[in-house]
């Protein structure tokens, strides 16, 4: 990189705000050739059967127009095949959508990945690098940089600027992570309002309906409404199967 990770780290430091951070890792990629910046955290990265949820914050620096839009509420996260290397290793990686590219990715890709496929040959974005940051409650983030019409060589030339990236990934997580909000902690696969989140929590200290009216001032048909509508949203069938989904939403 053209200057050490520590001066990076303080260059963060001095810019307020996410968007602000993401600006300046932006130019920061550029001595690394890379163009383009996404970075995605969630706090839960697959539900409870299973499938992939749409992260509860997207960032995103000169990639196309549509591509927040598609990626955060058309389903191509789902069927991001990136996304999907990167949340099953913690090892940073080189990727290339290329027919010829010789990456972890060439060898993963398959038809369901063709809407994809074809977007990222269209926006003239299928080469780049991504790093994994998983983190110890389960939540992920992930960092990508893109090179625009990368060049045959691609794949060999990024390998020599990985450990780079990723120094620089780390660094930028670690700088916005602390200012997320309740929305970014939230995972956007199951939203519990407040009193439920509040009711599914005594419920799984053991509480009964009538212990949890006491402790929030409310009647036990009230808090039973409550665990209730908690248990829908959660697809829970009992008190047991509502606890569980809970914790692995981290309302616990």
């Amino acid at each position: 990189m053209a200057w050490h990770v520590s001066e990076f780290e303080e260059s963060l430091q001095g810019v307020a705000g996410i968007d602000g951070k993401l600006d300046r890792a932006h130019v920061a990629m550029s001595h690394l050739g890379l163009t383009a910046l996404i970075y995605d955290y969630t706090p839960v990265a697959f539900s409870h059967d299973g499938n992939l949820i749409t992260p509860s914050f997207f960032g995103m620096r000169d990639v196309p127009p549509d591509m927040a839009e598609l990626w955060s509420s058309s389903g191509f996260y789902q069927i991001d095949p990136v996304q999907h290397l990167a949340l099953r290793s913690p090892q940073p990686f080189v990727w290339s959508y290329r027919s010829d590219g010789r990456t972890v990715l060439n060898r993963a890709l398959s038809d369901v990945h063709t809407p994809v496929v074809d977007y990222v040959h269209d926006a003239r974005i299928t080469c780049g690098m991504t790093v994994p940051i998983h983190l110890l409650r389960g939540d992920c983030a992930t960092v990508t940089g893109i090179r625009h019409d990368a060049a045959a060589d691609f794949d060999r030339e990024a390998q020599e600027h990985l450990a780079d990236f990723a120094l620089l990934a780390h660094a930028v997580h670690a700088a916005i992570e602390p200012l997320f909000g309740e929305s970014e902690r939230q995972s956007r696969a199951v939203r519990l309002t407040p009193r439920e989140r509040e009711c599914v929590r005594f419920s799984a200290d053991g509480l009964s309906a009538k212990e949890i009216s006491l402790k929030i001032d409310r009647s036990a048909p009230t808090v039973t409404m409550h665990l209730n509508s908690a248990a829908r949203k959660l697809g829970a069938r009992n008190r047991a199967q509502l606890v569980a989904r809970a914790a692995h939403y981290r309302f616990l």
